[in-house]
């Protein structure tokens, strides 16, 4: 139609036309000049918003974290969800938001640290982000900050997708206390209970065996293994894998069976 438009406008009016037909013609032309330019100008407008919708939709950048260097191609990438994952942020009117830390969170992540590259992506802002951050990483564990401009915008809600982080998914971690929930790669997703002030809790601390396991055995896919404990308390079940491989080793001592309880 806009084609029609823009075609129409621009018909030359002929000389064998009488009188009156040039006249119909000559207003037809006038009369179509202006739906023209306002298409046009609506044609502009439309895709200056779709580019301006596309950049809130899609993740800020195809590759949202740096090449690793190549000595570190074998390390493996732990992506931490920050509020009820790290964090709690709190709200009362007598004294606005505070945010609490998540217990054995230092413990956690400066041990991290020492086997993982360590992100944190949050679908918060990065004014929200990065102040809390900076309080909670005083020792500078975490190597990369991702908000909400490098999520992807689903339905009304910013999801992780870790498919833009420009690393290997077979060697990427994502932990949250709503992580099936708000990541686009369940496969990665290794779901935790959500922080919300309890006390006693020790959900991070209780990751810690796995997670050095992970790092220091070398797994080839971390996708499968997470998998393996779908639907359990994956810090007990790692736990009692490995009890059980202990004693399977001790039974059988010529036997080689350090995956069996990752796969099981």
């Amino acid at each position: 139609m806009t084609r029609e438009f823009r075609k129409n406008s621009k018909l030359p009016i002929s000389e064998d036309l009488s009188g009156f037909e040039k006249f119909k013609a000559t207003a037809y032309s006038e009369t179509m000049k202006v739906p023209a330019a306002a298409i046009d100008l609506y044609l502009d407008v439309r895709s200056q918003i779709e580019d301006q919708i596309q950049g809130f939709v899609e993740p800020s950048s195809e590759k949202l974290l740096p090449d690793l260097p190549p000595q570190e191609q074998h390390v493996f990438t732990i992506v931490l969800d920050l509020n009820e994952t790290l964090v709690y942020s709190d709200w009362k009117r007598e004294r606005g938001w505070r945010t609490f830390k998540r217990p054995g969170v230092d413990a956690f992540l400066e041990h991290l640290a020492k086997f993982y590259e360590v992100v944190v992506y949050s679908d918060q802002l990065s004014m929200y982000v990065d102040p809390v951050m900076e309080r909670l990483d005083t020792k500078g564990c975490v190597r990369h900050r991702l908000s909400r401009v490098a999520t992807k915008y689903v339905n009304g809600k910013h999801y992780r997708d870790l498919s833009k982080l420009n690393r290997d998914p077979a060697r990427v971690i994502y932990i949250s206390g709503h992580a099936l929930e708000s990541c686009l790669q369940p496969e990665n997703c290794l779901p935790i209970k959500p922080w919300k002030l309890e006390a006693e809790d020790t959900q991070l601390i209780d990751l810690i065996p796995l997670l050095e396991y992970v790092a220091t055995a070398r797994v080839s896919d971390i996708r499968p293994v997470l998998a393996s404990f779908e639907g359990r308390d994956i810090a007990a079940e790692f736990l009692e894998r490995s009890s059980l491989a202990e004693l399977f080793s001790d039974l059988s001592p010529c036997r080689k069976e350090t995956k069996y309880w990752l796969s099981h």
